[in-house]
């Protein structure tokens, strides 16, 4: 890689890698022992990821990802999309899974159902058949 290619480089920011483990976790309904007896790690351990106190190895995080059902980019950078070109996109994204995490799993799917629906009415050139 060019040693200038004009990218911005971010740092990784562990307290809010924590603030998005936590989040998941929570929005799944799990517990931090849970998480831990998953991860085999100690509950502390689990906290002080959250908290942002400790990383983890790339093997727990790989483990973390399949257990909380989100990739490595969202646990590390926060980024929703594969390629985070659309700030406001993501820190939207963000502001609704905190209104999700609300909701129960009847209303969850109410929303599901609205969000398909609206998805569908606002894209270029699909007609909704059904």
């Amino acid at each position: 890689m060019p040693k200038d290619s004009g990218q911005q480089l971010r740092t990784l920011d562990q307290k809010e890698m924590g603030r998005r483990v936590r989040n998941r976790r929570e929005a799944m309904n799990m517990s931090r022992e849970d998480l831990a007896e998953k991860l085999g790690v100690s509950t502390q351990f689990v906290a002080d990821i959250e908290y942002g106190n400790k990383g983890v190895s790339i093997r727990k995080l790989y483990l973390l990802c399949q257990i909380l059902d989100v990739t490595a980019d969202y646990v590390l950078a926060g980024n929703v999309y594969s390629r985070d070109e659309d700030e406001e996109a993501v820190k939207v994204c963000e502001e609704i899974m905190g209104l999700l995490q609300r909701c129960d799993a009847r209303q969850l799917k109410g929303i599901r159902e609205i969000a398909e629906i609206y998805a569908d009415g606002v894209s270029p050139g699909k007609n909704r058949t059904e």
